[in-house]
C-alpha cells in the first residue's frame, strides 16, 4: 500500500506539471514538453493502477499496460476504456519514432481528450484511498 500511496502523490504532481505545460502557448518547444511529459504521466498513471488492482487483490497474467488498462475498465476504476487503449497506444507511438505531423496530433488529443481522463482518474484515487 505504501507504493501506491508515493505512486498516487507522483502521478498527482506528473498531472499537474502536464497541466501547467498544457497552458502554454502550442509552439514547437512547449509542443514537445507536452509530449515528454505526457510519456511519463501516462507511465504513472497505468503503474498506480497495477498498484491498486493488486491492493484489491486482482490476479495479473502479464502486467502489462494493456491488461492494467482493460482490469481497470473491468473493476470500474476508469470509465472509458478504449481511450485508455488509445492514449497507451500514443504514448506507444512517441516512445519509437517523431513525426511532426503524428506529434501534433497526439498533443490534440492530449489537451482534448486523454488529459481530462487523467484528471478523473486522479481524483478517484483522492476519493478511494
Amino acid at each position: 500500500m505504501k507504493r501506491f500511496e508515493e505512486r498516487k502523490h507522483d502521478l498527482k504532481n506528473a498531472k499537474d506539471r502536464l497541466k501547467e505545460a498544457l497552458e502554454e502557448e502550442a509552439n514547437d518547444l512547449a509542443v514537445d514538453g507536452v509530449l515528454h511529459r505526457y510519456e511519463f504521466t501516462f507511465e504513472l498513471a497505468w503503474k498506480t493502477l497495477k498498484d491498486y488492482l493488486e491492493y484489491l487483490g486482482v490476479q495479473l497474467d502479464t502486467g502489462s499496460p494493456r491488461e492494467i488498462i482493460k482490469e481497470s475498465f473491468a473493476y470500474h476504476l476508469i470509465e472509458n476504456g478504449e481511450i485508455w487503449i488509445k492514449m497507451m497506444l500514443a504514448r506507444n507511438s512517441l516512445s519509437h519514432l517523431y513525426d511532426e505531423d503524428n506529434s501534433r496530433q497526439i498533443y490534440n488529443a492530449i489537451k482534448n481528450e486523454y488529459f481530462a481522463e487523467i484528471e478523473k482518474l486522479v481524483k478517484f484515487f483522492e476519493k478511494n484511498r
